[in-house]
């Protein structure tokens, strides 16, 4: 009776977590905290102290497609860039960490890219489009002049499965963006396809997630122009 107590508790836990939606189980199941960041944080504070970034610089911030650009300072060497990619985060990190992560740096641009992985934990498109509000929500709050640009979700071909999602998600912060007057959207999604709608393979390392030298010189082209 005690073993079927304990498993009808543990149903029960679970269909509660469910029923608050998918992005809620996933929350649950893996809690984060900013210790889960702090090397990260503290390697950025560390960088800061030998070379203090000037305000008013184009800040890059999101995921493992921003902390792998390893050649981003030189592709874009006429910008006062400053790169702060943080692997494995999501939106919802990047508006939590927000004081550490961008307000610090009072910077002219925030390059954003995320949602990968809050589409990947079970998130919905509406609450990639909510978390991009708060993010430029709070971001404005303090910095009411930085022009915040929303990199679009990538097609990856290892998250083929969540190419709907992500088109959906894209989709909704695309029109969001188009009534905000300092936020733009901008279209790595549509050039990183096949002309079958497809991720383009060619554009990615072997674990088919992160992308290649290729990769970068694409996004390159593509975000030149907003990068200034």
């Amino acid at each position: 009776m005690k073993a079927r107590r304990i498993l009808h508790g543990a149903l029960v836990c679970a269909a509660a977590m469910w029923a608050a939606g998918p992005a809620a189980a996933s929350e649950r199941v893996q809690p984060r905290s900013e210790a889960m960041w702090e090397d990260a944080l503290a390697a950025f504070a560390a960088a800061d102290l030998m070379n203090a970034p000037e305000p008013g610089g184009v800040l890059f911030v999101g995921s493992s497609s921003i902390r792998l650009w390893d050649s981003l300072e030189s592709d874009f060497a006429d910008a006062p860039v400053i790169k702060r990619g943080f692997g494995g985060s999501r939106l919802s990190d990047c508006v939590r960490l927000m004081d550490r992560l961008v307000i610090k740096y009072r910077p002219r641009i925030v390059m954003l890219y995320a949602g990968d992985n809050d589409l990947a934990e079970g998130s919905t498109p509406e609450e990639v489009l909510e978390r991009v509000k708060a993010f430029a929500e709070g971001v404005h709050r303090r910095l009411p002049e930085t022009r915040i640009r929303f990199i679009s979700i990538k097609p990856s071909p290892a998250r083929q499965s969540l190419l709907e999602r992500a088109r959906a998600a894209n989709r909704l912060v695309q029109e969001y963006a188009a009534s905000h007057p300092a936020l733009d959207y901008v279209d790595v999604f549509t050039p990183m396809l096949t002309a079958e709608g497809t991720p383009r393979s060619e554009l990615f390392r072997a674990d088919a997630l992160h992308l290649n030298d290729a990769g970068y010189a694409l996004w390159r082209a593509v975000l030149r122009p907003f990068v200034r």
